[in-house]
Formats: C-alpha cells, sequence, structure tokens
C-alpha cells in the first residue's frame, strides 16, 4: 500500500508561486468589474439630460425616447451574435473588444451630427450586449469556486455605476458650460480605462485551448457535450432562467423610465423625482451583493424570489397609492426588490450550467430573450398609461406580471442543471456547493 505520506500535497505550493496566484486572481477579478462599472453608465447617463437633447436637435418625444429603448432592444438582439464571435475571438479578447467598442460608441456622442448619436448608441448597445452575454461565463470560469461572491459584486456595479452616471450627468453638462454633447462622451473614459486594464488578461490568455490540434474558444462549441439553443428551448430550467431574467428586466425598466413622470404626476418636482430615482439604487445595492451569498443558504431555494417579488409589489402598490406621500419609502422598497431580483437572475444563468461553455448558452438565450421581452415595458406602460390616462392599470399590469415572474423564478431557483436529462447518465444533474 502507498503511504499517504509519500504523496505531494497541494499545500507544498511555494509561497512565491501562490503570491503570484493570489495576485493573478485580484487582478483578474478588478478587471472583471472594471468592466462591470461600463455596462448600465453609457445607458444610465442619457435619461437625465434628454429635455436638452429634445431642445437641441429639435427632436420629438417620441424621437428622443429612442435614445432610451435602442440600448434595451440592442442588449437582446446583439447578444446572440455572441456564441459565435467567442469562438472567433475568445472569451477573454471578446471582453476587451466590447469594451474598446463602447468607448468608441459613446464617444461618438460628441459629434455634432444627429447620425452620430444614434449610431453610438447602437454600437454602444451592441457592445454591452455582448459584455453581458460574456461576463456569466467569464465569472464561471475564473472564479468557478466563487461564484456566489463575484456575481454579487457583479450586479453592485450595475446598480452603482447607473447611479453614478445619472446623478453626475447634469453636473457634468454645467461644468461643460451647459453642453450634454461632453457630458455623455465623457463617460467614454471609463470603458478606455477598462480596455487598458484588461488588455495583458486579453494577450495573455485570449479563451482558447487547443483542442484536436488546432485552437478553439475555451466555451467554443465542441462534437460532444455542446449546448443546443434549439435543446436549451425545450429545456424547462432553460425556460424558467430565461423566464425570471425577462421579467424582472421588464419590470426594471419599466420602473427606471416612468416612476419619476408618476412621481412628478403626483405632485413631485422634476429634481426631486430625479433624486430619487438615483437613490433607488443604494437599497439596490445592498441586496445586489448580499442576494446571492444568502441564497446558497436559505431553504427553501424559492424563499429569496418571494421575498424580491414582495419587496417589488409593496413599492409598486405605494405608487399606485400614495406616490407622493410615501416616495422615499417606494423608492427604498423597489430599489431592494430590484437590487435583488437582478442578482438572482444573473446567479441563476451561473448556477443553472454546469460548466462556462454551458454558461455562455444559458446567458446568451436568458439575456437575448430576456432584453427583448424587457424592452416592450416601457413601450407597453406607456401605452396604457395615454390609453387609460392614469397609472392604476399600468401599475397592475405590472403587478400582475411580478405574480408571473416569482412562479418563474420559484423554478429557476431549483438546484438541478440546464439539460440534466439528457445528460450522460454519471453526469452530475444537481449544483455543487
Amino acid at each position: 500500500m502507498t503511504s499517504t505520506a509519500s504523496v505531494p500535497l497541494p499545500t507544498t505550493v511555494p509561497p512565491p508561486a501562490r503570491r503570484r496566484r493570489v495576485l493573478a486572481a485580484w487582478y483578474v477579478g478588478a478587471g472583471l468589474l472594471l468592466i462591470a462599472i461600463n455596462l448600465r453608465m453609457g445607458v444610465a447617463s442619457v435619461g437625465p439630460v434628454l429635455t436638452a437633447i429634445e431642445r437641441s436637435l429639435h427632436l420629438t418625444p417620441s424621437a428622443a425616447s429612442l435614445l432610451t429603448t435602442i440600448p434595451v432592444f440592442a442588449f437582446g438582439a446583439f447578444a446572440f451574435l455572441t456564441p459565435l464571435l467567442t469562438r472567433r475571438v475568445g472569451l477573454h479578447r471578446l471582453l476587451g473588444l466590447t469594451m474598446a467598442i463602447l468607448a468608441l460608441g459613446i464617444a461618438l456622442r460628441f459629434e455634432p451630427q444627429g447620425w452620430a448619436l444614434y449610431g453610438g448608441t447602437v454600437l454602444a448597445g451592441a457592445a454591452i450586449a455582448v459584455a453581458n452575454v460574456l461576463m456569466p461565463a467569464a465569472i464561471k470560469s475564473d472564479f468557478a469556486h466563487r461564484v456566489g461572491l463575484m456575481m454579487g459584486l457583479y450586479s453592485t456595479m450595475l446598480f452603482l455605476s447607473a447611479a453614478v452616471a445619472s446623478a453626475s450627468v447634469v453636473p457634468l453638462m454645467t461644468a461643460f458650460g451647459g453642453s450634454w454633447r461632453p457630458a455623455l462622451a465623457f463617460w467614454a473614459l471609463p470603458a478606455v480605462l477598462a480596455f487598458l486594464v484588461w488588455l495583458p488578461r486579453a494577450l495573455h490568455n485570449p479563451g482558447h485551448v487547443r483542442v484536436a490540434g488546432r485552437n478553439r474558444a475555451a466555451d467554443a462549441p465542441s462534437e460532444a457535450g455542446e449546448p443546443r439553443m434549439s435543446a436549451l428551448l425545450r429545456d424547462p430550467v432553460a425556460i424558467a432562467v430565461t423566464g425570471f431574467m425577462g421579467l424582472q428586466s421588464l419590470s426594471y425598466y419599466a420602473f427606471l423610465t416612468w416612476a419619476p413622470t408618476v412621481l412628478q404626476d403626483a405632485g413631485v418636482s422634476a429634481h426631486a423625482a430625479g433624486l430619487m430615482l438615483a437613490y433607488s439604487s443604494l437599497p439596490g445595492i445592498l441586496t445586489g451583493i448580499a442576494g446571492p451569498a444568502i441564497a446558497r443558504r436559505i431553504r427553501p431555494s424559492w424563499v429569496p424570489v418571494l421575498v424580491v417579488v414582495v419587496l417589488c409589489m409593496a413599492g409598486f402598490v405605494g405608487l399606485a397609492v400614495a406616490p407622493a406621500a410615501g416616495a422615499w419609502m417606494w423608492m427604498t422598497l423597489l430599489g431592494l426588490g430590484q437590487g435583488g431580483a437582478i442578482s438572482l437572475s444573473l446567479s441563476y444563468i451561473v448556477w443553472r450550467s454546469p460548466d462556462a461553455r454551458h454558461t455562455a448558452h444559458v446567458s446568451t438565450m436568458a439575456q437575448g430573450i430576456g432584453y427583448l421581452l424587457a424592452g416592450l415595458g416601457p413601450l407597453g406602460i406607456g401605452l396604457l398609461h395615454t390609453a387609460t390616462g392614469g397609472w392604476t392599470v399600468p401599475i397592475g399590469v405590472l403587478l400582475a406580471l411580478l405574480v408571473v415572474q416569482g412562479c418563474a423564478g420559484a423554478a429557476a431557483s431549483r438546484d438541478r442543471h440546464v439539460l440534466a436529462r439528457s445528460a450522460a447518465p454519471d453526469a452530475p444533474a444537481r449544483v455543487s456547493r
């Protein structure tokens, strides 16, 4: 019998090598979070200066509203290109490329021609769409042992960056002499910084592996074990994850677009309504960072979903019944609920996937279909408000959709992997903890 004393132990790794690994992990983690910060700034910075854009370019309100709806639809439409691009470019290299394209799209807003504003918006939306899909796969690949923590930090960066951009763009416009163009173009700088920081990672490890004597993307299809989109579209786990992702996004973007108007119609000033909307991101940061870690420990697994849905329901009911009287309370409840919902939806993409390759495809389906669905939220709520002349019916529809969101989230919360039924007999069917 072989003595256990003769077996090399992992603890024999020399301290210098261990330190290098720790530093490399910190660098990759910081790079991913810096990329995450850029995934909402370019979008959230537009709303507060939309009136100034209308006046400057002599746009109709419907034409101006495209600047806020185009990115959401782009998040969905361009997400489906991600698997192909990942196979051609590589996961890590493609992440860096999205930051370069995002910087270009945002910088185009400085160009005085109207086409540059809309073209830059499409370009920025396309870059964010691809990065949205890649981020869960990158976290699954690089931080498989810290998925809950990294997904919490990732969703927190989304909320934090949106709050910073929406709160800072008007003061920036004032600093630039009242011009909205440099105030919007300014947000290209964080994207450039993210690109430069991530560049060594992209060059050193583009996200390709050697398979059968040739390079393939680390998350590219292979003859064995490749998750086909047609199979995912029929898989109940993938459908549940997609449903939860899409409905929570619809609720969030409807809230983001119309909550200030609801408050203003109730007598709240435009400035105060904007501050309240920015404030709602702060409680969202708390549930965003804590939600995934707590969700992994609570049983039954659907309880966190129920909590975030109830929080959102309470906030929307408050907006319908007494929007001005308890505005800060409703913004707090909605922030807590929306922050927890988005962190859970992103985490379920990772937790319900057995590996990084599956994560990329589930992320494509969930975010592609989900954001296309989400784009209908602001548009549909606006049409309902116009048709009914009030906010009771639109908010009632959002409450009904929250019930469906809760059912989808409860199904997505179950500890099982996508395509588990079609997996090999010895493949794990449950999520390892």
